[in-house]
């Protein structure tokens, strides 16, 4: 969207200001006695008061009104969007999903709350520590409607269709290949352009950081400058007809009314804020003499857990690079992961599987289920010619990867009639190629 403008960085310290109302921010302290031009002060806490500095999150809203003054909340029906991990029994097959099914607004007009469909997760929000996996497919704007998520973070990947995030922080246009990140609290709205396709990843208890580089040094992956979060922006706007605000709280959704939109705030300042990043930025890490490093050099963004090194959820990321590895079979290797690892794809073809995993699609391989290239991508790597070569050219396919074992919900399983029941087929014709007579070929 032209005339959008961003703040650079990841984490830091920001400070914007409505350049309608110049001065809006308090000088010297975060809570004056009166506000510039009457506004009132709003503390939003993304971590304990006590936490360590590093990890201590939290911003100052100078608003028109509080976020304090609306009616009551009441229960409203949650749709596809649960955390009942115990709807169906647990599967541990391999799954793969054909692309999820975007409604057409002449047929049903849905929003991006209504269109959220939870496909799998983990854990509990009441005792902040597990993930959720949605899908969401919409065809039209949220209308004097905004969505809070008292239980966690959102991390949203757009695979079809570009969405406008307006936000109590300013507004974040967001396109397929870019993913955006709303944190715990944050009252936002999407507007779209037509039918939309995308997914989310929820995460409980904790916030996604950039993942430390140890020996690869100070500069790689994803780098923070590359982060921009919005700067701000308000509407000064009376709804006399109601705005709802939709508020995700342990599991369940919940409305209340006000009649002023929420997105009045004229000025902050802090280091908890919605950001975006653009994945073509990311500064990819490979193996340049032989064999594989793991995927875990492609993660973008980890949300740690209290165990050292294991993540609640990482982000990763495979996109397009250079592959020259030497006497290697260069795809993903065969594997059985103490790690869940949920896939989709947002355009192009991905390497292991260039049929059957299709953009807008999806597979989950459950923890220390066996997966692993398809009977075609090994037979075709064994005796490839090995040489310099782009890989993923034209592909963004990413992975969120967890500690926890997933449970595949309902709609995930049955409901949503996209599970390719044949794809354990694909490895149905490997064949054996053992030989007990082989000898090894004179150099």
């Amino acid at each position: 969207m032209a005339g959008l403008k961003y703040l650079s960085g990841f984490g830091n310290e920001f400070s914007s200001e409505d350049p309608r109302c110049p001065g809006s921010l308090p000088e010297g302290q975060n809570n004056p006695q009166v506000c510039p031009y009457g506004l009132y002060a709003e503390q939003l806490s993304g971590s304990a008061f006590t936490c360590p500095r590093p990890a201590n999150k939290r911003s100052w809203l100078y608003r028109i009104l509080p976020s304090v003054k609306h009616k009551p909340y009441t229960p409203v029906p949650c749709g596809n969007l649960t955390e009942n991990w115990n709807e169906v029994g647990p599967d541990p097959n391999q799954l793969r999903w054909q692309p999820f099914s975007i409604p057409k607004s002449t047929e049903k007009k849905v929003d991006f709350v209504a269109g959220l469909h939870t496909i799998c997760g983990a854990g509990d929000a009441k005792s902040r520590n597990g993930i959720g996996i949605h899908i969401f497919t919409c065809n039209i704007s949220m209308v004097d409607r905004c969505f809070n998520n008292s239980d966690g973070d959102f991390l949203i990947v757009p695979q079809h269709g570009d969405i406008l995030i307006t936000t109590e922080f300013g507004k974040m246009m967001v396109e397929p290949n870019e993913i955006c990140v709303i944190q715990q609290g944050m009252r936002f709205s999407v507007d779209v352009f037509g039918e939309t396709r995308g997914y989310v990843l929820e995460i409980y208890g904790a916030h996604f950081e950039l993942p430390d580089l140890g020996p690869i040094g100070a500069n790689g992956l994803a780098n923070p400058r590359d982060f921009l979060c919005p700067v701000a922006w308000y509407e000064d706007r009376k709804v006399a007809t109601g705005f709802t605000v939709l508020n995700k709280y342990q599991g369940k959704l919940f409305a209340c009314q006000q009649d002023f939109s929420p997105f009045n705030v004229v000025a902050w300042h802090g280091n908890y804020t919605p950001y975006k990043y653009n994945l073509k930025n990311f500064m990819v890490i490979n193996c340049v003499a032989f064999d594989h490093a793991d995927p875990s050099i492609f993660t973008v963004l980890t949300a740690k857990s209290t165990r050292q090194g294991v993540a609640i959820a990482d982000f990763v990321i495979f996109p397009p690079r250079w592959g020259v590895a030497d006497h290697t079979f260069r795809p993903p290797y065969y594997h059985r992961n103490c790690m869940s690892e949920f896939m989709g794809l947002i355009k192009g073809h991905y390497e292991a599987k260039e049929e059957g995993f299709q953009p807008g699609g999806a597979s989950l391989h459950s923890i220390m289920t066996p997966h692993g290239p398809d009977t075609e991508c090994f037979e075709k790597n064994s005796t490839a010619q090995l040489k310099p070569e782009r890989v993923a050219e034209g592909t963004m396919a990413f992975m969120f990867e967890s500690s926890f074992s997933m449970a595949v919900t309902k709609w995930g399983l049955h409901t949503c009639q996209k599970l390719d029941k044949s794809y354990y087929q694909c490895w149905d014709n490997l064949r054996k190629h053992f030989d007990p007579h082989w000898k090894p070929s004179k150099q």
